[in-house]
């Protein structure tokens, strides 16, 4: 899926049972591993729980109302970092089926002036070692004398 993405081949995933599957395939993101998390807290516990999935290395997937959406993809830019890969699919199945990819900060920006509408599913990308070994180098290099 992701190579059709790349070069602009449209996929359409077939429906099933859930929508956690044809979402994280739509996604293009890894979805060799997964965690799927379903909906989080509303209130007491929701930033824990969110805290507690900061080093998760597999594709995360969450439930998530239109109302809170927004809410959501901003606490997750903040703990999982703003450039972290992600994608919205709403309404799986249904004549408005849409996916929208990109960082967590352009979701979220997005999504602040566009109101969503219908049921949603998040796809976060897990903690990427290799981005991980690489910042620290970075961090490392911009601290030599």
């Amino acid at each position: 899926m992701a190579r059709c993405i790349e070069r602009g081949v449209e996929v359409q995933c077939l429906p099933g049972a859930t929508a956690c599957i044809p979402a994280i395939v739509d996604s293009g993101l890894p979805c060799n591993r997964f965690a799927f998390e379903g909906f989080l807290p509303q209130k007491k516990g929701r930033q824990t729980a969110i805290e507690q999935l900061r080093h998760e290395s597999r594709t995360m997937i969450f439930y998530e109302s239109p109302y809170r959406l927004t809410k959501t993809l901003l606490q997750f830019a903040e703990v999982f970092g703003a450039e972290r890969r992600a994608s919205v699919s709403r309404e799986i199945s249904k004549i408005h089926e849409e996916t929208m990819r990109g960082t967590l900060s352009e979701l979220a920006t997005h999504y602040t002036a566009n109101a969503p509408k219908g049921e949603i599913v998040i796809v976060v990308e897990g903690e990427n070692v290799k981005r991980k070994d690489r910042q620290n180098e970075e961090t490392e290099e911009n601290n030599e004398p």
